[in-house]
C-alpha cells in the first residue's frame, strides 16, 4: 500500500489535468448510506426495493411512498465533506484537477470548494415544480407538512435527480466525456463500476494513468495502471 500511495502522489504531482470519477463510496464516509443498501429493518418500513421506489414510474404512481423513502434515505442535509472531497477541491485550486464527475446527488463536492463538477445523476439541492417550474430548496422539502411537497401553485415538486427509467442530462454527459478525453490521469473512486451508462465513461479515457480506488475489486481492475483497495477518504487523507 505504501508503495502504491507514493506512486499515486508522484503521478498527482506530475499532473495538470486530473479527472476524478466518483460513486457512492465517496459519500459513505460522510455518513451518507448507499440508498440501495437493504438491512434487516428495511422491510419493516418499505414494501418495495430501493431501485423500484427510486424510479420515475413509481414517483408518478405513488408520490407519497416515494417521498416517505426520499426524505428518510436521500436527504442527508447535515452531512459534511470528508477528506476525499477536500483533497479534490485542493487539487483543483492547485491547478492539478480538471474536474469531478460524480454519480452522487448530495452536493458535497461543491460544499468542499470544488467548482467544476459534473453531476451525472443531478442533485437533491435542486428541486422544481412540475407545473410552473418554480425552484425550491431541499430544506423546503424537509419542512413541507403534507406527504407530498407542493408548490404554492398546487403542483407537485420533483427533485432534480435522475430516477431509474430517466435519461441522463445530455449536456452534463457531454461535458464529462469531453473532460475525460482531455485528462492526463483518471482516478476512479468509491464505485463498483456497475451502474451504466455512467460506468461506461471509463472507456473515453485515452491515457495510461488510470487509477482505481475502491473497498472491493471492480470489473475494471485489470485495465488500471494502479489499484488501491480501501476507503477513499482514508487513502486521500494520507496524500
Amino acid at each position: 500500500m505504501e508503495q502504491n500511495l507514493k506512486l499515486l502522489q508522484q503521478w498527482v504531482d506530475e499532473s495538470r489535468s486530473i479527472v476524478f470519477f466518483g460513486g457512492a463510496g465517496v459519500s459513505t464516509e460522510s455518513g451518507i448510506p448507499d440508498f440501495r443498501s437493504v438491512d434487516g429493518l428495511y422491510h419493516l418500513q418499505y414494501d418495495d426495493l430501493p431501485e423500484t421506489i427510486f424510479s420515475r414510474s413509481y414517483f408518478d404512481a405513488f408520490p407519497e411512498k416515494f417521498y416517505q423513502f426520499y426524505r428518510a434515505k436521500m436527504l442527508c442535509l447535515d452531512a459534511k465533506p470528508n477528506a476525499a472531497h477536500r483533497k479534490l477541491a485542493q487539487w483543483e485550486q492547485e491547478g492539478r484537477l480538471r474536474s469531478v464527475v460524480t454519480q452522487n446527488i448530495d452536493g458535497l463536492h461543491q460544499a468542499a470548494g470544488s467548482r467544476r463538477v459534473w453531476e451525472l445523476h443531478g442533485s437533491v439541492l435542486r428541486n422544481y415544480c412540475m407545473s410552473c417550474h418554480a425552484s425550491c430548496s431541499a430544506q423546503d422539502i424537509l419542512d413541507s407538512t403534507g406527504p407530498v411537497p407542493r408548490c404554492a401553485c398546487g403542483g407537485i415538486i420533483k427533485p432534480d435527480v435522475v430516477l431509474y427509467e430517466e435519461s441522463l442530462d445530455s449536456q452534463v454527459l457531454q461535458g464529462a466525456v469531453s473532460d475525460i478525453r482531455q485528462a492526463d490521469m483518471l482516478i476512479i473512486g468509491g464505485t463498483s463500476l456497475a451502474v451504466y451508462p455512467a460506468a461506461g465513461l471509463i472507456h473515453y479515457f485515452p491515457g495510461k494513468r488510470l487509477v482505481l480506488i475502491n473497498k472491493t475489486p471492480t470489473p475494471c481492475d485489470q485495465e488500471a495502471a494502479l489499484v488501491l483497495h480501501g476507503a477513499i477518504g482514508e487513502i486521500f487523507g494520507r496524500l
